[in-house]
């Protein structure tokens, strides 16, 4: 398993989560930068993303979509605000509707995702800003952390691709 350690800070509101991988910080910036390789990892394995819409710029709209084991879609948006190519992603993240459009614009999470260069590979650090205790704890109750602990366990094998 890639993750290192997990932390949640309720007086911080935050969910952290540090991972190691074997490859240069390039590389793993290009399991975020590409959506067909984020789409290979960004939901559980029993939850695969589709990303439908992929503007990798500062102010540019993601959308996709998680399918569970029984076709089930739940559907989330990104709105990217800020990036330095190949160390620090930001983005606002939320829920979406049938449509893809934020189900709640008031319902967001704030992502912070950091890459820095280890003696043998990528230290990845991804921050989630809740705005709430009861966000927090409500996405904890969803299965937030195991679900991106297993998420994020599927990025060695990506990177073993080349």
């Amino acid at each position: 398993m890639t993750v290192i350690s997990t932390q949640k800070d309720v007086s911080a509101l935050t969910l952290t989560f540090v991972a190691e991988f074997g490859a240069p910080v390039d590389r793993v910036w290009q399991v975020w930068a590409d959506p067909r390789r984020l789409e290979r990892w960004w939901g559980p394995p029993t939850w695969p993303a589709t990303f439908e819409t992929y503007e990798f710029k500062p102010g540019g709209a993601v959308r996709y979509h998680m399918t569970g084991p029984d076709g089930t879609k739940a559907r989330g948006w990104w709105v990217i605000t800020d990036i330095d190519e190949p160390h620090r992603l930001e983005f606002d993240d939320g829920f979406a509707d049938d449509r893809g459009e934020p189900a709640d614009p008031e319902d967001i999470t704030h992502g912070v995702v950091t890459l820095e260069t280890t003696g043998d590979g990528t230290r990845m650090t991804t921050v989630t800003t809740f705005r709430s205790t009861e966000q927090l704890e409500r996405m904890a109750a969803m299965g937030m952390e195991e679900g991106m602990r297993l998420a994020m366990g599927q990025i060695d094998a990506l990177l073993a691709e080349g």
